[in-house]
Formats: C-alpha cells, sequence, structure tokens
C-alpha cells in the first residue's frame, strides 16, 4: 500500500441482502489526523469510487486513535504556500467535502475526538454527526492568518448565523455538548458507546429501501439549495419517481402485513 493510501484506510462491511457499509478512517494519528493536499486526494478519490458502488448504502468517517477526528487541515504544507499553492490546497478542501456530500447514501462522522477546521468542514459535509463527550470543535483559521471557507459556509445553515460568526471569529474551541446544544451534532455518547450508537443509525437506514434512501439524500440536496416552491415541486417528482421501480408497493405491502399480523 502507498503512503498515501495509508492516509485513509478503507474497509467494506457486506451484510448481504442488507448491502454494504463503507468505513473510512483518516491515518495520521501522530499530527492528530491533520491532512495535507494528499490526503484530500484520498478523500475525494476514495467517494467518488464508492459512489460507483450499487449496493452501498451508507458511509461512516472517522480519524485513526481515540484522541483526534481530524485536527485541520497540515499547517506545515500550508504555511509556505505562495497564492498558486493556496489556491489548489484550498479547492482540494472544498473537493473532498463535494465528494463526502455527492456521494449518493447516507455519510455519518464518527467524531472520536478534536474537530478543528477543516475537520469540522468534513463534518459539516457529513448527513449525520455523533461525537465522543471529550470531542472538541472549533474553527482556528484567523488565529494563522488565513479566513474560515470552502464549507465552512455551511455551517450558518447548520448552527446559525451568530454561532457561526462566533467560532470563524474567535477561533475559540467548544466541547461536545455545546456542539450538540447549537445543533451540529445529532448525538453525543461516551467514547465506548460511540460504534453502538452509529450502528443504531445504520439499522435505522437498513430498513429504509435502497433506492428510497437515495432520492431522499438527492432531496436534502435540493432542499438546501432550492427556494421554497421549487424544494415542494422537487419533493414531489421524487416521490413519483420512486414509483418507477416496485419497491414503495412491496415496502408498502409489508408494512400493511405487519399491522395486520399486530392486531
Amino acid at each position: 500500500m502507498s503512503a498515501v493510501a495509508d492516509l485513509l484506510l478503507i474497509r467494506i462491511d457486506d451484510r448481504g441482502d442488507a448491502g454494504r457499509i463503507a468505513w473510512l478512517t483518516i491515518n495520521n494519528p501522530a499530527r492528530r489526523n491533520a491532512l495535507g493536499m494528499a490526503g484530500k486526494r484520498a478523500i475525494a478519490a476514495a467517494f467518488a469510487e464508492l459512489g460507483r458502488d450499487e449496493r452501498l448504502r451508507a458511509a461512516v468517517i472517522t480519524g485513526a486513535g481515540e484522541k483526534s477526528f481530524i485536527a485541520g487541515a497540515d499547517i506545515h504544507e500550508m504555511k509556505d504556500l505562495d497564492a498558486a499553492g493556496a489556491a489548489i490546497e484550498h479547492t482540494l478542501t472544498h473537493e473532498a467535502n463535494a465528494a463526502i456530500r455527492a456521494l449518493p447514501v447516507p455519510v455519518i462522522a464518527r467524531i472520536n475526538g478534536w474537530c478543528l477546521g477543516f475537520g469540522m468542514e468534513l463534518a459539516a459535509a457529513c448527513d449525520l454527526r455523533v461525537a465522543s463527550d471529550a470531542a472538541k470543535f472549533g474553527m482556528p483559521e484567523v488565529r494563522v492568518g488565513i479566513p474560515s471557507g470552502m464549507e465552512a459556509a455551511l455551517l450558518p445553515r447548520l448552527i446559525g448565523w451568530g454561532k457561526a460568526a462566533e467560532l470563524v471569529y474567535t477561533g475559540d474551541i467548544i466541547d461536545a455538548h455545546e456542539a450538540h446544544r447549537i445543533g451540529f451534532l445529532q448525538a453525543v455518547t461516551p467514547a465506548a458507546e460511540l460504534d453502538a450508537r452509529i450502528e443504531r443509525w445504520l439499522d435505522s437506514i437498513l430498513r429504509g429501501g435502497p433506492r428510497v434512501m437515495r432520492l431522499q439524500k438527492a432531496l436534502l440536496l435540493d432542499w438546501e439549495r432550492l427556494p421554497l416552491a421549487q424544494a415542494i415541486e422537487a419533493g414531489i417528482r421524487a416521490c413519483v419517481d420512486a414509483r418507477s421501480t416496485d419497491e414503495p408497493r412491496r415496502m408498502m405491502e409489508a408494512f400493511i402485513n405487519r399491522k395486520s399480523l399486530n392486531k
């Protein structure tokens, strides 16, 4: 395995008829899983490849070790960039996060520790976020001379303009309970229970139909970018599109039969 490949470890969990779950691990624990350009390219390439897997049902991304999810970009690499190099580096940040958002199935961020800068942007690009109660969050870019950009633009939508402004202006660190309170996280749990919490989400996701889950992911992105009236129209089209296979009929019949058995 190449040094670049070692930065991102990928495991595919095949669950038979239920489909496949991808587990991705950022693997640079000696540097708190900080990632440079090579790592960002690896993320973009991995998610593009996973997007071609028709049996994929969900992906989970985490950091190696017990102390850090992703503690930002590689500041040692960034320090001496000129304007042209910075354009490449920051574009790669976007491309890595965009590849996560483009994956047609839900992506879960398993936040096991420090989640700073690029790490918080990447977590924001995921669909669901659960963190260890020891995790820490922040956008400290202004403290090293650059603004928070790229997928930091997702933060006001998740946590509101006020809290987003506080984080990017101050560079201050918040704990997991505050990140949950402001809506960045959907769940907080002791570190030992992270995987059990994720499995509960995966179990619920796998109870949904494979095709409808992909329609729902696309619709969530539509809700984000479209005015309300157009988002509603997109929902109508998605519900109609769901009928192009027999998945709704089969699942509705199974639901009716379960209800009948429970009478």
